[in-house]
C-alpha cells in the first residue's frame, strides 16, 4: 500500500472530526498537523490526541508511521494568531 499523502491525510481526520482549521505537511512517512476544533474544548492535550487517532481509525496503525500534532480550540487558534504559522 502505497504511503499517504498530506491531502490524504488531512481528509482522514476532517471525515472524522469537524475542524475549524486544517493544515498537513508531511513526506510520507512524517507528518505534521495543525487541528483546530471546537471538540477540543475542555480536553487535555492527551485527549485531544485520542481524538484524532480515533479520528483516523485503523489507517493510523496501518499507514500513517509518525504523526505530530498540534492541537487547539478555535479560541486558543485565535490567540497564537500568526505566530501559528512559523513553526520551526
Amino acid at each position: 500500500m502505497a504511503d499517504p499523502t498530506p491531502t490524504e491525510v488531512q481528509s482522514y481526520i476532517a471525515q472524522g472530526l469537524p475542524c475549524t482549521e486544517l493544515q498537513v505537511e508531511g513526506d510520507g512517512r512524517h507528518f505534521f498537523a495543525t487541528i483546530v476544533s471546537a471538540e477540543f474544548e475542555g480536553l487535555s492535550r492527551v485527549r485531544r490526541h485520542q481524538r484524532v487517532y480515533q479520528a483516523l481509525g485503523d489507517r493510523m496503525r496501518e499507514q500513517i508511521h509518525a504523526l505530530s500534532m498540534k492541537t487547539l480550540t478555535p479560541a486558543e487558534w485565535a490567540q497564537q494568531g500568526t505566530a501559528l504559522h512559523h513553526h520551526p
